[in-house]
């Protein structure tokens, strides 16, 4: 080998001479060593090229460029044929990149004038539907493969050097290289679609994206004069609303048994990586609430959310957000047990709120210390008594609805008026069978508006896994998202690392904050979701959140008697009873009873050849 920034010659087992030149983006053919010095007999431009490893014979990979042509190569060993095909892709996408960044340069030029035109006549719309549905869902699944194919060679890397299974193994060598290879194509692929996707369509327009369900309407009961009431909606009245007294915590007792029998039946019909979506589970796994409930559990620090839009600065708003984001899923997912909410029916609703005392949303100020923050003190405006009155709070109202259930989609809205600040979401909860294991993808996106500050935040949920399900089953969260304000320039990055097949940490999470525009890092965080998180910022002042210590703003909705037909509580009533009983079987029926309900619905829907109208959601098309 010469070195990376000149050339990289290796012998392969054929005798011809391959040299890699990175800075011709080339990859050159020689009859022979004596003749590498002379002009080449052939060379394969790698822009745009893919390398991949090819099962035709070990350790053989090939190149394939844009123009059709090909090289088929063969290394000497599985340690050999990586190294080549990280080199060849790594030339491959550098130049690429630097193809790609002179040609859209060009085309900005060109189109300059128009994109200013447009911009000031669509830049409400433009604003908050920059992509499609479909380069999102895209983007969206090249992350969670990205994360997965990273605790792949993490899991490889940990293994020992010597032993039965070893890290240097050939085959597991060989999956590296073909896992890597493999995203790198599809990712090199998705850049270039995308850059020609742009390019043709020119001018951007505004749309709204076919797969998007955007809350209609507001979710309060005290909806503004002439507001449109959609047909069939609960009348919510918030005085009819009352603190929450359930208690979430699950009982540890593992699996008996008994059930171990049931689960062991039911894993012997199950596939690899086989979707679970329309799977009946046993009963006795699942968790006493429904998982639109489990959304609305997400707010249970509703003055941190209130906090964000109190941020003097753009960064103190970012980072405000990503604080409370990665405080928010230790109350969600309560309890060290892993159980299955219930599955919500179609045209399932939750409702919600809090009330949350205003001096307890003041802007933060530094502590004395200077290691910590603390709430600022205003004067305390609280009446004497023993409530405070509804003036003293703010109120954070929720929604949710079950809008699909082939896939099963829910959509969420939350938002403060007072504050000028809602969330809008949907998810799609995908299921899979991993082995000993259960993962659930949450794939899907939330917004957080702003309103005073005309600030978007777009952002992504992690995946799910239920790990050791024979024995006693716990949760851990894993896989990459992201916060992302086009406006501000700011965006973070926040990793939910799963814990290696040896050693390592449970319930590890790590976040970087950046400007994008300069590329500076303002913040770092690291620590255990569920536990303290420690923030580091570019002053170099840190912050210790423990969220067993956060205290927790109990949820305020009707009691179950009270409750529309179609909300979580009143739904699932008997089932929750008799799991609180421990009477398996008669929640099994309940539950039936419930199923067969929604499927005889949903046969009818289709004699009547009427589709399905989710009540406060609308599916927004293009």
């Amino acid at each position: 080998m010469k070195s990376l920034c000149s050339s990289l010659v290796s012998r392969l087992i054929v005798q011809p001479y391959f040299v890699l030149d990175p800075e011709l983006g080339q990859l050159q053919y020689f009859v022979n060593d004596q003749g590498k010095s002379q002009k080449p007999r052939g060379s394969l431009p790698l822009i745009g090229a893919s390398v991949t490893p090819s099962d035709e014979a070990p350790h053989m990979f090939v190149v394939n460029s844009v123009n059709g042509e090909l090289y088929k190569l063969r290394a000497s060993d599985a340690k050999e044929q990586q190294f080549w095909i990280s080199q060849l892709q790594a030339c491959a996408r550098r130049h690429s990149d630097s193809s790609a960044k002179v040609h859209t340069h060009t085309r900005t030029r060109t189109h300059t004038h128009t994109h200013t035109h447009t911009h000031t006549h669509t830049h409400t719309h433009t604003r908050t539907h920059t992509h499609t549905c479909s380069n999102r869902v895209v983007n969206m699944v090249m992350s969670q493969a990205e994360g997965q194919q990273k605790n792949l060679v993490q899991s490889i890397d940990s293994l020992p050097t010597r032993g039965p299974l070893s890290c240097l193994d050939q085959d597991l060598l060989l999956l590296k290289a073909t896992s890597a290879a493999t995203l790198s194509c599809l990712g090199e692929c998705l850049n270039i679609l995308q850059q020609t996707q742009s390019h043709s369509q020119g001018p951007p327009q505004s749309h709204v994206s076919q797969c998007d369900y955007a809350a209609h309407g507001a979710p309060s009961g005290d909806l503004s004069p002439g507001a449109e009431h959609h047909q069939g909606l609960e009348d919510i009245n918030p005085t009819e609303e009352v603190t929450d007294t359930e208690d979430n915590e699950e009982e540890d007792l593992g699996v008996l048994d008994d059930q171990r029998s049931i689960i062991l039946h039911l894993l012997s019909q199950l596939k690899l990586g086989m979707d679970l979506t329309r799977v009946v589970l046993p009963t006795f796994i699942l968790e006493k609430r429904s998982l639109l409930e489990m959304y609305a559990n997400f707010m249970a620090h509703p003055d941190m959310f209130l906090s964000i839009t109190a941020g003097a600065t753009a960064e103190d708003r970012i980072v405000r957000f990503v604080e409370y984001y990665l405080t928010a899923f230790h109350e969600g997912r309560k309890g060290a047990v892993a159980k299955k909410p219930y599955n919500p029916v179609l045209g399932e609703t939750f409702h919600c709120s809090w009330e949350v005392p205003r001096d307890k949303v003041k802007p933060l100020v530094r502590s004395n210390q200077g290691s910590s923050w603390e709430p600022s003190r205003g004067p305390n405006t609280t009446q004497q008594g023993d409530e405070e009155s509804p003036g003293d709070c703010y109120r954070v109202r929720f929604v949710a609805e079950q809008v699909s259930h082939h896939p099963p989609v829910s959509g969420f809205y939350c938002e403060c008026r007072e504050k000028g600040m809602c969330v809008n979401a949907q998810v799609w909860t995908k299921s899979k069978f991993m082995g000993m294991s259960i993962g659930v993808s949450m794939v899907g996106e939330g917004v957080l508006s702003l309103l005073e500050h005309d600030e978007e935040y777009v952002f992504t949920l992690p995946c799910a896994y239920a790990r050791s399900i024979l024995t006693v089953p716990w949760v851990e969260l894993g896989g990459k998202v992201s916060i992302n304000c086009v406006k501000s320039g700011y965006s973070a990055s926040v990793t939910f690392h799963t814990k290696p097949f040896y050693g390592g940490k449970v319930h590890r999470v790590t976040a970087e904050v950046k400007h994008n525009p300069t590329n500076t890092i303002v913040c770092k965080a690291q620590g255990e979701w569920n536990g303290t998180l420690e923030f580091t910022y570019s002053s170099g002042e840190t912050k210790v959140i423990d969220t067993a210590k956060l205290p927790v703003t109990r949820k305020k909705l009707r009691p179950v008697e009270k409750q529309g037909r179609t909300e979580s509580r009143r739904l699932w009533q008997h089932v929750t009873k008799s799991l609180k009983e421990g009477n398996i079987d008669e929640a099994t029926e309940h539950k039936h009873r419930l199923e067969e309900r929604q499927r005889g619905e949903e046969r009818q829907r289709a004699a009547d050849d009427e589709p399905w109208t989710p009540k406060y959601f609308t599916k927004e098309v293009q």
